[in-house]
């Protein structure tokens, strides 16, 4: 008996045969020259994905990382709205729509979704991506220049992930206040960069302006209490390597761990009451003999390392079985609270 594929594996599979026909090296060829675009200065007159060659070979290579990550991030987000589940949702910038899969692996059932993003061969894969899979057969996949002049339609849930690294500062802004005026709930996520959280802290200041709570990773809603370039916050997802990532990368390992940074935030009519974590475990725990040393982000406003030791009982064990990223203490009833 043949056991339904998971999200992630059903994504793999359609991936896999995105690639038939394609010669590895020609895919490791051009996902190299995407990634250089990427890190480089990129303009916003005409978008880095050109063609459908373009599109396959670097969604093969980065969709499942995106994928992991923004489901990462809606699942804490959906751990802090218990009961809320989204009626609507708008993906902007949304490519070849690894955030729509994700949102449909976090909350089952049929939503009507509007991916939106300005490279036509992008969304046109998409859709043969989606097909009619659970979740994902009522998404409109539509051509969209996204920055300032973006108008979007009201919604319960919009993402945005790894976008803002595309538009100049003015569009990033824009683009966040019109995803704040058009959606109850708000999910950004960017590369778990120095870079990258500069941008999302940026956003979540805006969303905070506009009456936003966090939901997520935060356990508050005020200013961050990292100093600006000290540090930065950010979190890992861990997304299995294919083939053709261990060409390009040269690695030989069968995985590898996506970095990114992110925030959730809720409108004050979203009709959802929030619960965010108590703490949130900002970086890896360290594993001592007798004690974890855990180093917090807390609702007071600041960052704690607390020890966790075995007089502790119970919570030791909690500790010593914790990720970075997850709640603190874990839910009740949940021994990891994992992210």
């Amino acid at each position: 008996m043949n056991l339904p594929l998971s999200p992630a594996e059903s994504l793999r599979a359609a991936l896999d045969r995105l690639l038939d026909g394609i010669p590895p090296r020609q895919a490791a060829q051009a996902v190299d020259r995407l990634i250089a675009s990427y890190r480089g200065a990129t303009p916003t007159a005409a978008p880095i994905l050109r063609d459908r060659a373009d599109v396959a070979a670097y969604a093969a290579y980065r969709m499942p990382a995106t994928f992991e990550a923004v489901r990462s991030a809606l699942d804490t987000f959906a751990r802090a709205v218990p009961g809320w589940t989204p009626g609507s949702h708008v993906d902007v910038g949304g490519g070849t729509g690894a955030a729509t899969w994700a949102a449909a692996a976090t909350w089952p059932g049929e939503r009507p979704v509007t991916v939106l993003d300005w490279a036509e061969p992008a969304l046109t894969l998409g859709r043969e991506l989606a097909g009619d899979r659970p979740g994902l057969a009522n998404v409109r996949w539509e051509r969209a220049r996204i920055g300032s002049a973006l108008t979007l339609p009201a919604t319960d849930l919009a993402t945005v992930s790894y976008v803002l690294n595309e538009l100049t500062a003015p569009d990033r802004g824009a683009l966040v206040d019109a995803v704040a005026a058009a959606a109850r709930a708000v999910v950004i996520v960017e590369p778990g960069t120095p870079d990258g959280y500069a941008r999302l802290i940026g956003a979540r200041d805006r969303l905070v302006a506009a009456g936003f709570r966090v939901a997520a990773p935060c356990p508050h809603s005020a200013a961050c209490p990292i100093e600006p370039g000290t540090d930065w916050c950010h979190f890992s997802a861990r997304v299995s390597r294919s083939s053709l990532h261990r060409q390009v990368k040269g690695g030989s390992l069968a995985y590898e761990d996506e970095k990114f940074s992110y925030v959730a935030a809720v409108s004050p009519d979203a009709g959802a009451p929030v619960a965010p974590a108590p703490a949130r475990i900002v970086r890896r725990p360290q594993i001592r003999k007798g004690q974890v040393l855990l180093d917090l982000c807390e609702a007071e406003e600041r960052l704690r390392r607390t020890t966790v030791t075995k007089r502790h009982g119970d919570l030791y064990k909690a500790a010593r079985d914790a990720e970075w990223g997850d709640d603190w203490p874990p839910p009740a009833g949940d021994a990891r609270g994992r992210s």
